[in-house]
């Protein structure tokens, strides 16, 4: 089987993680787009299986919880009337948790923005914690029944409930959020600490993924054709963001300051893994060996 040299793939991947568009990257690098697709694949699906190895037992103590919007194919609206549109177009939306003082990304997940993908996310994001936490989210009310039901009163939950104002009208109102008036703080469970609640580490990091992956790019036709490609961009860029990329302020990476891991990743690492993830090629032809069981090949 052909297979680019690491040589080959590091710079792919990277810019991959640095918002380059596919096909930007396969004249870069001189290699089909469908080369550049199928190391996408690979790279998430050896990603997505490695952090959920990995990223467990994390001793935060303030994670912030938010989700981020996008779509696939076209948005939500336009979906009925699209051409051949595939399972899993429309709008999707990437929930996200960062542990606020090692910045590191305990869980994510693709989906809607409903109270299944809530409960499923908060419950994955239980499993990865070792400790009692403080967490904030949104004014999302999604969140409440599924903090409860995975944390039941063992969590010091609270709500950053923003207030807005009218949004500009007339043509500019399509581009033009509404106006923030202020936030409100919520006690919901527990005794948080009133200093702490914010989302402001788990926006900053929401921003650094729209201006890291091109598919997050508003206003472009840049955003993702299938659903199954949008999650592996995202299943290697939160390892990138963990495991690779320097975090200015901490000098070192989320990962490293979080105790996941004991050195600072590569982008080779990242090869390697996906090397370590794929099938061994078996044998070729019409003829197989057979062991000594029939109906059992080698």
């Amino acid at each position: 089987m052909n297979k680019l040299p690491v040589a080959k793939r590091v710079p792919i991947l990277s810019m991959l993680c640095e918002g380059s568009s596919m096909r930007s990257i396969s004249r870069v690098a001189d290699v089909s787009i469908n080369t550049v697709a199928k190391l996408l694949a690979e790279a998430g699906t050896a990603c997505a299986g490695f952090h959920d190895r990995t990223v467990r037992n994390v001793g935060a103590r303030k994670v912030q919880s938010d989700e981020i919007w996008s779509f696939c194919y076209a948005k939500q609206r336009n979906v009925k009337t699209a051409t051949a549109a595939p399972e899993g177009a429309g709008d999707v939306w990437t929930w996200t948790a960062i542990d606020s003082e090692s910045k590191l990304i305990v869980s994510w997940l693709v989906g809607g923005r409903d109270a299944g993908c809530a409960t499923d996310f908060i419950a994955d994001l239980k499993g990865r914690l070792s400790n009692r936490v403080q967490i904030t989210t949104d004014g999302h009310k999604a969140y409440l029944e599924a903090v409860e039901g995975a944390f039941g009163n063992d969590v010091d939950y609270d709500m950053l409930v923003k207030l807005y104002g009218e949004g500009p009208t007339g043509p500019e109102r399509k581009y033009n959020p509404s106006i923030c008036l202020g936030a409100r703080k919520d006690v919901v469970t527990g005794d948080p600490d009133i200093d702490h609640i914010s989302t402001s580490h788990v926006e900053c990091q929401n921003l650094t993924m729209r201006m890291s992956m091109r598919r997050f790019t508003r206003l472009t036709n840049a955003f993702s054709r299938k659903l199954e490609s949008h999650y592996h961009a995202l299943a290697l860029y939160f390892v990138f963001y963990n495991f690779v990329k320097m975090h200015k302020t901490l000098k070192a990476t989320p990962a490293l300051v979080a105790g996941v891991t004991n050195k600072r990743w590569t982008m080779e690492d990242i090869v390697a893994l996906i090397d370590a993830d794929a099938p061994k090629p078996g044998p070729r032809g019409p003829y197989k060996k057979r062991s000594a069981q029939p109906g059992i090949s080698k």
